[in-house]
């Protein structure tokens, strides 16, 4: 399976995500001779147990995060992070989860946009919406090499593309950037071989970051 890196926008201090920022990055990526290739979408579920006994608090983790990729339709993606636990099910598991009871949805997002061929890269570009939503809540970038599949090996090229990437959008002085950050994959057991269980543990940390984002522009507002 193709290498990804997923990239989150980081708005600069004082400043939120917004649509314009989207079409401009949109527009960067057709100015280096991206070609739209049609959409994706993505979506991210956050559950929390649903409790009848407090003593009963223990035998469940305290939330998980369920994840649908489009690149794996059939498949379901759990993350319990508390126990660096990644669980890959079919996609019927989400509909199980939902009849037992057990757990209760808190909030789920998409993660959607147009996607771009350039040469041996695939660029996807996307909003973050809550479901029934125009809300905009971020802006993600997924950056794949078709060719490799090691994460190891990687490294460079993609490296050296997102630095070529970084260089043609800061031509457009936008309020802000993207970041990448690299998740340990060794800390849920995954190997070097790039697989889509590498993909939704990159989601979780991309969530973690927007929620550290979300929390840091609100303390400068205030």
């Amino acid at each position: 399976m193709p290498i990804k890196w997923i990239l989150n926008w980081q708005p600069n201090a004082g400043t939120t995500v917004n649509t314009q920022i989207l079409t401009e990055v949109s527009q960067c990526v057709e100015s280096i001779n991206g070609v739209k290739d049609g959409t994706w979408k993505n979506t991210l579920s956050f559950y929390k147990p649903i409790l009848k006994e407090q003593a009963n608090a223990s035998e469940f983790p305290q939330n998980y995060l369920g994840i649908s990729l489009q690149e794996q339709p059939n498949k379901y993606y759990m993350i319990i992070r508390g126990q660096q636990l990644i669980v890959e099910a079919e996609s019927s598991m989400q509909t199980i989860m939902e009849t037992l009871q057990s757990y209760k949805l808190r909030v789920a997002l998409n993660f959607e946009g147009f996607q771009y061929q350039l040469g041996d890269f695939r660029l996807r570009v996307g909003k973050v919406v809550p479901i029934n939503s125009e809300n905009l809540r971020g802006i993600i970038m997924e950056m794949e090499y078709l060719p490799i599949s090691s994460w190891e090996t990687s490294h460079q090229i993609m490296g050296e593309f997102f630095d070529i990437w970084k260089e043609a959008l800061g031509k457009r002085s936008l309020p802000g950037h993207f970041v990448h950050i690299k998740p340990n994959f060794a800390e849920y057991g995954l190997s070097d071989q790039y697989t889509s269980q590498h993909t939704a543990v990159q989601y979780d940390s991309i969530i973690t970051q927007m929620v550290a984002t979300a929390i840091s522009s609100q303390r400068v507002r205030n």
